[in-house]
């Protein structure tokens, strides 16, 4: 194991003045959740696999484990009062045996189950009577098959568990697409599901913040444009119906409720000729919230450490008509972002954001926000600033 590499920390208690937060993992929503915290004056420590994470590089307390075992983390969150996440990838059990050793965890273990494995979501949610794609787990030879007869090709199948950002979802043209997949699967050890391939109208997304005592906030209703299966734009409000975005809203709050959902609750949406179907659930704060930093009353960030404490939540309001999100995603080419930023910081109201990543065909590198009183502005200028980061040159 290599040793901890600890850098200085500030220490507290829950029964203090100044409580410890513990963010597990350092990905740029630990950086953002960081930025939040300076302002609040919350010591925040990190448990990081790489000192050049993105969180890690501009957070004075790092702990570094190439591998977070239940050891590592016990360690860890010995030293905090209360421990979140920037990820869904610390095992079910590991959260389970941390909770029993007396740890705080928010979300709690129970909680972030929905979003860690999707069999347990698409199971729990449908027995709350909540709408979701028809499904079925994927136990042997011919379950494929046989959910495709009954409901149509194609299907999407699903990695149960460790999937993102499109990883661990394919599209499956007919039977023997899906016996293929389902013989590689079951020799890689992944467990599958099998779900109804909808017609959407748009993606959108709901966020919830909420505290252990249940007080809870709404953002407003999010449009989420993907492309290759990762979110490229927001816009918000989201161009629907009030009554589609009042529904989307209840639904998110209802889940939160349901599941006892602390800090972020992120629910992704399909809107549907049909109406709404929950397409997924995360239970930390979320690619889809990054336009709250400058486009609401309180950042997603800020809420989710508010909730994570128990103190009370933030207005979530909108600061602004429009808002429009666009994600900085490394170009074919390899440019770099950095290159470009003063020429990208002369487009109007072009707030720039880099994670501190270094550049690679398809990572997620930043995010550019624009707020407006018109979506087709901001989402012009917005796509502007983004397209001067992705081309890397400077101006």
């Amino acid at each position: 194991m290599r040793k901890y590499e600890l850098r200085s920390v500030r220490t507290g208690s829950l029964s203090g003045a100044v409580p410890v937060v513990g963010i597990v993992s350092a990905g740029q929503l630990a950086r953002m959740t960081v930025q939040a915290a300076i302002s609040l004056d919350v010591p925040v420590r990190l448990l990081s696999q790489r000192p050049d994470d993105s969180a890690a590089m501009v957070t004075p307390g790092v702990e570094v484990a190439p591998v977070f075992t239940r050891e590592v983390l016990e360690r860890f969150a010995a030293g905090c009062d209360v421990v979140t996440f920037d990820d869904e990838l610390v095992p079910p059990q590991v959260l389970r045996a941390l909770e029993a050793a007396g740890h705080v965890l928010r979300p709690p273990s129970g909680a972030k189950l929905y979003a860690q494995d999707k069999l347990h979501q698409r199971v729990g949610l449908a027995g709350l009577g909540l709408p979701v794609p028809a499904f079925r787990a994927v136990e042997g030879p011919g379950d494929i098959e046989a959910f495709g007869r009954e409901h149509g090709w194609p299907v999407v199948a699903k990695a149960v568990r460790g999937g993102y950002d499109g990883r661990g979802v394919w599209v499956l043209a007919d039977a023997a697409a899906g016996e293929r997949l389902r013989r590689e699967a079951a020799g890689a050890g992944t467990q599958l599901l099998v779900e109804q391939h909808v017609a959407i109208v748009r993606e959108l997304a709901a966020l919830v913040a909420r505290r252990p005592s249940g007080e809870s906030v709404t953002y407003a209703v999010v449009e989420t444009v993907q492309r290759d299966g990762m979110c490229r734009e927001l816009l918000v409000p989201a161009p629907v119906a009030p009554g589609v975005a009042r529904e989307a809203a209840a639904l998110a709050g209802r889940i939160a409720e349901a599941i006892g959902a602390v800090g972020i609750l992120a629910v992704e949406l399909f809107e549907t000729a049909e109406g709404l179907l929950v397409n997924e659930l995360a239970l930390r704060p979320h690619n889809s919230g990054h336009w709250t930093i400058e486009g609401a009353a309180t950042s997603q960030f800020e809420n989710h450490l508010r909730a994570v404490l128990d103190w009370p939540l933030g207005v979530p309001d909108l600061a602004a008509p429009a808002v429009a999100t666009v994600n900085v995603v490394g170009a074919a080419h390899g440019g770099d972002p950095h290159a470009a930023l003063a020429a990208a910081l002369a487009v109007p109201g072009a707030r720039v954001h880099l994670y501190g990543k270094s550049a690679r065909p398809g990572r997620k590198l930043g995010h550019v926000t624009v707020v407006g009183d018109r979506s087709d502005d901001a989402r012009e200028r917005a796509n502007r600033a983004v397209a001067i980061l992705t081309a890397g040159k400077g101006g």
